[in-house]
């Protein structure tokens, strides 16, 4: 995947908008970042509840990985967007989004 299509869908979900994140694109809803486009590394870092970061990592570990530190025991997971498909980058996006959304949009 391209750091284009994280763009186009990550704005697809309701209320998201773009901003920035230490010079770094990212996708806010509620004020708040799910997710973080690293676009050099060809990643982004999602903010996921823990359940839904085991889930992911154990299912594909050669995509998702845990960030170093307290920042990965919160769930903020590093997805490797070189050998994502569409569908697993969309999976995420939603866990992520759902995770910050504030409960009247979920």
């Amino acid at each position: 995947m391209l750091p284009e299509d994280v763009r186009i869908l990550a704005l697809m979900l309701p209320e998201t908008v773009a901003g920035a994140h230490r010079g770094n694109p990212d996708f806010r809803v509620g004020g708040r970042v799910f997710a973080t486009l690293w676009v050099e590394e060809d990643r982004v870092v999602l903010r996921l509840a823990p359940a839904d970061q085991a889930e992911l990592c154990e299912a594909e570990p050669d995509l998702f990985t845990p960030l170093d530190g307290a920042w990965g025991r919160r769930g903020w997971t590093n997805l490797d967007l070189d050998l994502c498909e569409e569908e697993t980058l969309r999976a995420g996006l939603l866990a992520a989004w759902r995770t910050t959304a504030p409960a009247v949009l979920r």
